[in-house]
């Protein structure tokens, strides 16, 4: 009972690693890295294109502008690493066209960003917004991608560091391409479960790290309101302050400059670069009105163009409203001329009356009213003559 106890505490204690990084679906093969990294890149998007409506943008413009960024940045990233591991592909015994195949693994993250952010500034100008604040908004799901994508190393079993005893130490396997036999340690299939070694996990190292630093960034970019450019900043000082003390743990091989590997002299330039930028950059956060940028078609009211028979149409409705002006007239006068009446029939009435009570008194008026009853009824007042004429 003991011997079995004691034999399993090194597999209960260490890291395995996957048995395999690639699955084939009938001849397709399904690569755990590049699945790594689109996970990555889709989480990116979705948490950019969340801060960025926050922030008062347009909602699309996001993707609009990682389309031109992505391909940048996978492209720079591919050509980062073989500049610095030329010696991987080109030389005696060594394949140039093996450059190629960014499924195998192999980006640097340096080209990455500086590619693409060439990709981000033509798709920013596209879409009428400030580079500054688009690179804030969407530094947080890049530290968290470039996290998701550690874990393709893993399935890899690549980038990790020297031999270890800690617990929490990985278990590198002997793997081989099933068909030939011959050592495959990325492609290939675990034969035995017995590691070969155990190493540092670089990779859970630096993954554990850019959380930290995705959480880092959140919290200050909340909390203080950075903008032009600032969050980024310090995403940037944040990954290579981590990158340094973790490059150098990497047993790994690589480009050395004085017995240094080339990315550590990378991270260092960088974390100063970014240091200067926090601190010589000032102001708050960007006014939300500068980030709608220029509108998409859909959002641009329609304007109906007017047709060929506009300029006719449009005399009618004058017509028609000058046809009622006229009548206008006509009806008060009409009104007036029925008021003139029952106020003429209402004096009369009053005449009879008191003509009976007194004819003698009452006949000269009688005949002067009905006189002037005749005149003012067969009289056209002036509104009439108006809208005869």
């Amino acid at each position: 009972m003991g011997v079995n106890a004691a034999s399993a505490t090194p597999f209960l204690a260490n890291i395995p690693s996957p048995p395999q990084g690639v699955w084939y679906i009938g001849p397709i093969p399904l690569r755990a890295y590049a699945l790594c990294i689109i996970v990555g890149i889709v989480l990116a998007v979705w948490i950019s294109n969340r801060r960025w409506i926050a922030r008062g943008g347009r909602e699309g413009t996001v993707v609009d502008v990682a389309v031109w960024a992505v391909p940048f940045g996978l492209i720079g990233g591919r050509l980062y690493h073989v500049a610095t591991d030329w010696y991987k592909y080109f030389g005696p015994d060594k394949n140039p066209l093996d450059a190629l195949k960014v499924w195998e693994g192999g980006l640097g993250i340096w080209g990455a960003v500086a590619l693409g952010a060439v990709g981000a500034w033509i798709g920013c100008r596209q879409r009428g917004v400030p580079l500054p604040a688009f690179a804030d908004t969407v530094a947080p799901g890049l530290v968290l991608a470039q996290a998701v994508g550690r874990l393709g190393n893993w399935f890899n079993q690549e980038l990790y560091g020297g031999p270890t005893t800690v617990p929490w130490g990985l278990e590198i396997y002997r793997r081989i391409d099933p068909e030939t036999g011959l050592a495959d340690p990325i492609a290939g299939v675990a034969v035995d479960p017995t590691p070969i070694t155990v190493v540092h996990p670089t990779f859970l190292y630096e993954l554990i790290w850019n959380v930290g630093v995705f959480l880092l960034v959140l919290w200050a970019d909340r909390k203080f309101r950075m903008g032009h450019g600032r969050v980024f900043a310090l995403y940037v000082a944040g990954y290579t302050a981590g990158r340094v003390w973790i490059e150098m743990m990497r047993s790994d091989e690589a480009t050395h400059i004085l017995g240094i590997r080339i990315n550590v002299f990378t991270s260092l330039l960088v974390f100063l670069a970014a240091v200067v930028y926090l601190l010589v950059v000032r102001g708050k956060r960007e006014d939300p009105a500068l980030l709608a940028g220029k509108p998409y078609p859909e959002d641009i009211p329609s304007t109906v163009e007017p047709s060929d028979d506009s300029d006719t149409e449009e005399p009618k409705s004058g017509d028609s409203k000058a046809t009622e002006d006229k009548t206008t007239p006509d009806s008060k006068g009409s009104t007036d001329s029925k008021d003139s009446t029952d106020s003429n029939l209402t004096d009369s009435k009053d005449s009879t009356d008191s003509n009976t009570e007194s004819p003698s008194e009452t006949a000269p008026d009688e005949d002067n009213s009905g006189s002037t009853e005749d005149e003012a009824s067969s009289a056209p007042s002036d509104k009439d003559v108006k809208s005869q004429s």
